[in-house]
């Protein structure tokens, strides 16, 4: 998939900015949604149709909520025809390959499964597209009468493969009316870069690793190298993930929109539920608007707000994949996060060092459930990580990776970023900068690995 590689990112974005920043004002969200629908396109031809339908189903129910706001009825099945056709198409592609392999399991069938391939950043626009229906629902924003408007928002090309996800009360003054300026500009092309070299220099180097554990099988590594392993993992999928919504972000800047944060920083958290508010943070704030709060939060006493964490989960590992160890994911996190809300984040409060390494030990494991979608070689990576089996393999590793692991784990931390702000030399700076772009270029042109993890969610 070409998506798969950041070159053809390079080839599209001097085009695209060129087009977008020589047409008139009037014509900026139309030229905006045209090269984002062009972006989309070329990675998934086959399934331009369905962002088109997205687009035109919620562009009439919001139409409709508005026209009926004085006969509920009608103005409720706008709105569940909206959520339905949303929540169905990525249901359809995402999950019925699951539903039927199950099914096959559970009732001894042997039901054929479907050749479906995931449409592009489906899990992403559809929450997006949701929101907007909702919130349109809710009083809390007017319906978008401009089709284009509306189109250019759903398909943002920076931010459609893998977030942030950005919400239409986040930039709907910003496709009415926005300046961009020159500054504005630059300071989007250097947070681009550092997204850039995130994903580049870092979660493809330190991603190798775990690549490595896994072509040798989990079942011939020693201990240490599973730990080793899935230390990598951890340091490559925040930054991958990351660096791309840093991209995103400076990306949006240089159009003129400012896209939410979603990451600060995640693994200084001293808690599980600190890790959530600052691990995909727009995805926490997703659920907890349009899903926690719905179902009653915490203001129907301990038992409901128990069953709603068990469901805001329960759909945040499912929302991850079509398997059941990211069910499995999600809902660890929950048996953590209550039992924090039951009182034991105030002893984490108190116990500085411990609550760090009981994150971090509870993170590495997470992240072997998430990472192996196979139930059986997820039973035998966690039987090496307790079986204490000896074997000096990890010495070989640590040795390759020693530099690598040192410098992701410094960059996972606020230090770097305290360091570098204090440099009053503005030429240093763009010394810097440009270094990390040559440097991500070069490794681009040369490199033949480049995954992105969450191309496929």
């Amino acid at each position: 998939m070409v998506f798969s590689s950041l070159l053809f990112l390079f080839r599209f974005l001097p085009v695209a900015f060129i087009i977008y920043y020589a047409v008139p004002w009037k014509l900026k969200n139309l030229s905006l949604l045209l090269l984002s629908l062009f972006f989309y396109s070329w990675g998934e031809p086959r399934y331009f149709p369905v962002m088109l339908a997205t687009i035109l189903v919620n562009y009439l129910a919001a139409l409709g909520i508005e026209k009926f706001a004085e006969r509920k009825g009608l103005r409720r099945a706008c709105f569940l025809i909206a959520v339905f056709f949303s929540l169905g198409m990525l249901i359809f592609f995402k999950y019925t390959n699951f539903f039927i392999e199950n099914l096959n399991g559970l009732l001894n069938l042997s039901i054929g499964t479907l050749e479906l391939t995931l449409p592009l950043g489906i899990s992403f626009y559809t929450f997006q597209t949701m929101s907007y229906t909702i919130d349109v629902y809710r009083g809390k924003v007017k319906a978008e009468h401009n089709i284009i408007d509306l189109g250019a928002f759903v398909v943002l090309f920076p931010q459609l493969i893998a977030g942030p996800i950005v919400l239409y009360t986040d930039i709907n003054k910003e496709l009415k009316s926005r300046k961009i300026r020159l500054a504005q500009i630059e300071e989007g092309v250097k947070i681009f870069i550092l997204g850039l070299g995130k994903k580049v220099l870092i979660a493809n180097n330190i991603g190798a690793l775990w690549t490595e554990v896994e072509t040798l099988g989990f079942a011939n590594v020693s201990t240490p190298l599973a730990w080793l392993g899935i230390l990598a993992f951890a340091l490559q999928i925040f930054f991958d993930f990351s660096g791309y919504s840093t991209m995103a972000i400076g990306l949006g800047k240089m159009l003129g929109f400012e896209f939410p944060e979603n990451f600060n920083y995640p693994y200084i958290a001293r808690s599980i539920t600190d890790f959530w508010r600052r691990w995909h943070m727009t995805l926490s704030s997703w659920f907890r608007e349009y899903v926690y709060i719905p179902l009653g939060g915490n203001r129907k006493g301990k038992a409901r707000m128990y069953f709603n964490l068990f469901v805001v989960w329960a759909c945040t590992g499912f929302w991850h994949g079509a398997n059941w160890n990211f069910i499995f994911w999600g809902l660890f996190f929950f048996v953590f996060l209550a039992i924090e809300k039951a009182g034991f984040s105030n002893f984490l409060d108190k116990h500085r060092i411990f609550s760090h390494v009981y994150v971090l030990f509870l993170l590495l494991i997470s992240w072997s459930l998430f990472a192996i979608t196979d139930l059986g070689q997820l039973g035998t990576f966690f039987t090496k990580l307790f079986s204490f089996s000896g074997g000096m393999d990890w010495l070989y590793y640590l040795r390759n990776y020693a530099v690598t692991i040192v410098i992701a784990c410094f960059l996972s931390t606020p230090l770097i970023a305290k360091m570098f702000s204090k440099v009053d030399v503005n030429w240093i700076k763009n010394a810097i900068y440009l270094l990390i772009f040559l440097l991500s270029v070069a490794y681009l042109v040369d490199a033949t690995y480049n995954p992105f993890l969450y191309f496929r969610f």
